[in-house]
Order: C-alpha cells, then sequence, then structure tokens
C-alpha cells in the first residue's frame, strides 16, 4: 500500500433509505479535510483493495469520526453493493483528500439522488456557524422514500429545502410523508428553473448523474447564469 493509505475500521453503519447508509469510521491521527472534499475508498479485503471509488465526507473534520454517506447499487456486484454487506469491526482504506465541491457564497444547491452527499457537510458546517442564510435546495428524487436525510434538511434549511419527485408514491404512508408523498411527477429542468430561481447571479451547486449536471449547466447558461457562478465536480 502507499504511505498515505489508512487502513481505518468501520465504527457503525446506520441504515439511511432502504438502498443508503451512513458509515461512520476510525479518524487516523491528522487527518484533515474540509467541507465538500473526498477521498478515494476500498475494502480492505483481497478482492476489493485495489477497487478504488471516490466518495464526499458527509462528517465535519471537527467529529472525532469519519462519517461517509453511500449509496449501494444491488443491480452489480461492484464496490457499493459489497459496501451494503459490511458491519461495524470491518475494514476500508481511505486515501489523500481531494478537491471536490467548495463553497463560495450563498446560493442554490441542486442535487439529484445522492448527489446530495457532498452539499451535506456543506451544510452542516454553514448550520454550525449559523450562515445558513438563504441558501435554497432543490433535491430530486424519485420517491418520498429515496429522500436522504430529510429531518435534517428540513431543521437547517427550513422552507428552502424544496423536494422534487419524479416518480412520487401517492398511497402515502411510510413513503416519507408531508407534500412531497401526494405531489406530481416533475423534473429539474429548464422550465423547472425559470420558474423556481429568482436571481440567476448567484452562484450555483449542483451534483448528481452526468446527464444531470450536463443538462443543468447547460439550461443555466440559457437563463442567464455565468460560467464561473456553477459549482460541480470535475
Amino acid at each position: 500500500m502507499d504511505n498515505m493509505d489508512h487502513i481505518v475500521k468501520i465504527l457503525s453503519v446506520t441504515p439511511i433509505t432502504p438502498d443508503v447508509r451512513a458509515y461512520r469510521l476510525e479518524k487516523p491521527a491528522g487527518y484533515v479535510f474540509g467541507p465538500g472534499q473526498a477521498t478515494d475508498v476500498s475494502i480492505n479485503k483481497e478482492k476489493w483493495k485495489d477497487e478504488k471509488r471516490p466518495f464526499t465526507f458527509t462528517s465535519l473534520n471537527e467529529w472525532p469520526y469519519l462519517e461517509f454517506t453511500i449509496k449501494s447499487y444491488g443491480d452489480h456486484d461492484g464496490v457499493t453493493n459489497q459496501l451494503g454487506t459490511l458491519k461495524a469491526g470491518d475494514e476500508l482504506i481511505i486515501r489523500d483528500v481531494w478537491g471536490a465541491i467548495s463553497y463560495t457564497g450563498e446560493g442554490y444547491f441542486i442535487a439529484g439522488g445522492a448527489g446530495i452527499t457532498p452539499f451535506l457537510a456543506i451544510l452542516r458546517q454553514l448550520n454550525k456557524e449559523g450562515k445558513i442564510g438563504r441558501n435554497e435546495l432543490f433535491f430530486s428524487n424519485k420517491t418520498a422514500r429515496d429522500i436522504i436525510l430529510q429531518e435534517e434538511l428540513d431543521r437547517m434549511l427550513g422552507p428552502n429545502a424544496h423536494y422534487i419527485l419524479t416518480r412520487p408514491d401517492n398511497g402515502g404512508g411510510e413513503a416519507g410523508g408531508g407534500e412531497a408523498d401526494r405531489a406530481m411527477a416533475r423534473h429539474i429542468d429548464k422550465d423547472f428553473l425559470s420558474r423556481e430561481i429568482a436571481d440567476f447571479t448567484k452562484p450555483f451547486y449542483i451534483c448528481g448523474p452526468d446527464k444531470m449536471v450536463s443538462d443543468l449547466t447547460a439550461a443555466l447558461a440559457k437563463l442567464g447564469a455565468k460560467p464561473e457562478s456553477l459549482v460541480f465536480e470535475k
């Protein structure tokens, strides 16, 4: 292993949605990162040690442990599917920290599914410092049950947390609560942005599937957003 690799034990695994879990890990001495940053992670098992995947930290640097909030994709036997089988005591390998999405000022966060994860640490840090301000979140998911950490997002952002469902579960019940259950199917696209965004001069933080990011950056450019105001993982 490289000198900068760290083998860390999993302290806990907490289900967040049916296919998303929060993994809390040992934190190596002197390991430092900022909100929105990431590292490459692999599973410390013979077959998986060299299968590296990038994940953003959802913990804050001051916390005594590391946290990643990860969606498992069970349609093939990949790294995230294997992560879904792990438990406390199992080991991961983490590496150097690298820059991902950084906060440049009050604006709009647009996330699709697990694309919320880079924003969690940013919003948690802003909330801790009392600097949430007028930041707004537009968070797209298939159904209400897929929304990651909705209660915490509501606490931090209040009415500035908006949930968009592409396949809403109109049966209500355990699907996730609130108006989201009774919503019509919607998508974040150019028409949606033109209706919902009040100020296209503010920063836009975008994370989600590649096609969503490329479509939205193109739409925002047409709506007057400046290229330098668009912040996304490259």
